[in-house]
């Protein structure tokens, strides 16, 4: 159901969108939603008057597991995907440096797999990554001062596709010196959880962060809205996410910064007042808005009940990143 009875959608939104771009923040096609480092940033302990092999600063290193988001509306099919090890180029594919196929094969279909798909490979702590940092640290005029970026490069496709159709994508990560003494490596932020209001007179109430096919799996129904309804998604952010973290300067001095997080708000249908929240305070320091609202499609471009997939996608400014997926019944 989570595809077949957004077709009409679709097809609305086709026709109805002539002369008028898409809705960058409606999901309705084949695409890279994000990718998550498990270990988004690695610290090594230096000693600049007796610098040590590039090898032995290798082994302070641990191996990384890579995941992809990815949304395939529509299109029942299996995904074709390589990850490579590599530094990175402005439009998310490998320069012609050192680089080396990190894995390959075929995923199950991200919005039908029964179980939610882990579209992973891990990046190994071998002479393949030694070169890629070297390259990426010879590149560096701050020789390596705010930590030395490399990459790794995402390919997909449908199994049985054109190449030529193929996705890439991409997500940099940082091995950085202990410098100042007391920098400590960056975490993935994390959520307490999603809360949602379904009308302006109600409490929040926690939602079921699952996939739609999850429901479906388990015998369980969404939380149903009407068309048109207005609903507002305010992220819970635990204790402690907002992490504080030093940053050398090139006066051989520090700052000392607090993380602020951001989310970026997708969704299948429908359409929200903003794609994206938090960051920042503003100029006169007030915080920035963390929640949106989403607006449910309206029952002329709907066939029927249909469930309606979300993505919420949680960054912080040191490459740390979390998703979490839910669904809602939107019932004529």
């Amino acid at each position: 159901m989570v595809k077949h009875a957004l077709l009409a959608l679709v097809v609305a939104v086709a026709l109805g969108g002539c002369g008028s771009f898409e809705d960058p923040d409606i999901v309705i096609d084949f695409r890279v939603l994000a990718i998550q480092a498990s270990i988004p940033e690695q610290i090594i302990d230096i000693d600049i008057t007796d610098p040590a092999p590039p090898v032995d600063l290798l082994q302070q290193m641990v191996p990384t597991e890579m995941c992809a988001l990815v949304a395939d509306q529509h299109i029942d099919r299996r995904l074709r995907w390589t990850m490579s090890l590599c530094n990175l180029n402005n439009d998310e594919r490998c320069s012609g440096g050192p680089q080396s196929v990190i894995g390959s094969g075929i995923w199950d279909d991200p919005d039908l797999s029964p179980m939610p798909p882990r579209l992973c490979a891990t990046v190994p702590v071998d002479g393949n990554l030694l070169g890629v940092l070297l390259e990426s640290y010879e590149g560096d005029p701050y020789r390596g001062l705010g930590g030395v970026y490399y990459g790794v490069s995402l390919v997909v496709g449908g199994e049985d596709a054109d190449p030529a159709l193929d996705l890439y994508a991409a997500k940099s990560l940082r091995v950085q010196p202990r410098i100042p003494p007391e920098l400590q490596a960056n975490h993935n932020p994390t959520l307490a959880g999603v809360d949602v209001r379904l009308a302006e007179d109600q409490e929040f109430q926690p939602l079921l962060l699952t996939r739609c096919i999850d429901h479906a799996n388990a015998g369980t129904e969404p939380i149903a809205i009407a068309p048109k309804q207005r609903i507002r998604f305010m992220p819970i952010e635990p204790d402690g996410v907002r992490e504080e973290y030093v940053v050398p300067t090139l006066d051989g001095m520090s700052r000392m910064f607090a993380e602020s997080p951001t989310y970026q708000w997708l969704a299948s249908a429908g359409n929200y007042s903003a794609g994206f929240t938090g960051g920042t305070r503003d100029a006169f320091g007030n915080p920035a808005t963390l929640f949106t609202d989403w607006t449910a499609p309206a029952a002329k471009d709907l066939d029927g009940p249909t469930d309606v997939s979300f993505w919420f996608i949680q960054r912080d400014e040191r490459l740390g990143l979390q998703w979490y997926e839910a669904c809602l019944r939107v019932v004529p």
